[in-house]
């Protein structure tokens, strides 16, 4: 049997994330806590050899699909874009997460979530139907999750997991409601086929639930909430990962989901330039007013999902290519320019607090 590479770019991270796990707790037995997240940067290292392999179709504009029983799972350069952010900065943050957390309890499991959560968010990219893309987002969840809370010895940190939690579920909920109705409506959820359905109210209701559902992962105002507790109380490297790649992997399954309904109704295109405008307001000036400075880049996020949304927002109302190129180039930039700000706090954190034992945030005024 044929397998696209992109299947195993997929399965390396998931099927990797238990053997990092035993790895490290082999390791502690053994005095070297530095197992585990060098297998984490080995696995996400070689990761790029199947995505380098699966680079050419993508480019000469074929879409690799694989299927295995009623699930199909499709690369396109939507999906490519997605895998190409969550490697990059899955890969520093293992680098930099082994030194960061060199002296926490618990790094063999961060090291085999933050894997694992890098192979969901490629296969969430990868989805073609609408029941499968739920099921990769929720794992992205979990791993979020379990991510979030790392400090779970500080009543800050494990409220911060608990609203991310909450949130979450309940928009994880609407998602799920969301798919029934389009069952209801069409008798498929295959992403394809839904792109031939005309207009219905059902199906509006549907869109509608799945821009708050996803939108509380893609941290659209007013959704937004758990995203600064999260972000600030998470180990460094992980609100490099929120903020950079997790965020936007919730607006790639937005736009999927969305972007099937698109004969429903015509009001897609300006919701995204509403909640754009309002991200790029809200988010740029509740960051004027913050003193700790990884909350401040958490607010940041807000105002650049904005930007992102007000050039997809131009594309969906007025076809403008050039509008969704731009937004997507900017998922790119957002990607790695938050992630590495994430992790030049984290250093700085580290240097006058964490490696004394001491997790205060970092304010402005160190």
């Amino acid at each position: 049997m044929n397998i696209p590479p992109f299947v195993l770019l997929i399965a390396l991270p998931l099927l990797g994330a238990p053997v990092i796990y035993l790895a490290g707790r082999f390791g502690l037995t053994r005095g070297a806590r530095w197992l585990a997240p060098a297998c984490a940067v080995a696995i996400l290292g070689a990761s790029w050899i199947p995505f380098a392999l699966s680079v050419p179709d993508v480019v000469q504009g074929r879409t690799a699909t694989y299927t295995l029983g009623s699930v199909t799972l499709a690369l396109d350069g939507l999906g490519l874009l997605l895998a190409a952010v969550a490697l990059a900065l899955g890969l520093v943050v293992a680098l930099y997460s082994g030194p960061y957390l060199g002296h926490e309890l618990g790094t063999e499991k961060f090291s085999a979530m933050l894997v694992a959560m890098v192979g969901v968010m490629i296969g969430l990219g990868c989805a073609t139907d609408l029941f499968n893309l739920w099921i990769w987002f929720e794992a992205m969840a979990v791993c979020s999750y379990l991510l979030v809370a790392f400090y779970r010895e500080q009543p800050a940190s494990l409220e911060a997991g608990l609203k991310y939690l909450m949130q979450s579920a309940a928009g994880s909920t609407l998602v799920l409601l969301g798919i029934g109705l389009v069952l209801a409506q069409t008798g498929t959820l295959r992403l394809e086929d839904l792109h031939a359905q005309g207009a219905s109210g059902m199906l509006v209701a549907a869109g509608a639930l799945f821009i708050i559902g996803f939108g509380v992962k893609a941290a659209l105002v007013p959704l937004h909430t758990w995203l600064p507790d999260a972000h600030s109380q998470a180990p460094s490297g992980i609100s490099a990962m929120l903020s950079g790649v997790v965020i936007e992997a919730g607006l790639v399954a937005m736009l999927r989901s969305l972007g099937a309904l698109a004969g429903a109704t015509g009001l897609w295109g300006p919701l995204l330039l509403a909640f754009g405008a309002v991200n790029m307001l809200l988010g740029n000036l509740m960051a004027l007013r913050q003193v700790q400075v990884k909350r401040l880049l958490a607010y940041s996020s807000l105002a650049h999902m904005g930007y992102m949304l007000v050039g997809l927002g131009f594309f969906v109302t007025w076809h403008e290519v050039s509008g969704a190129q731009g937004g997507l180039f900017h998922l790119f930039n957002h990607g790695l320019m938050k992630g590495l700000a994430f992790l030049a706090a984290g250093s700085l954190l580290f240097t006058l607090h964490i490696q004394r034992g001491d997790h205060a945030p970092l304010t402005v005024q160190d």
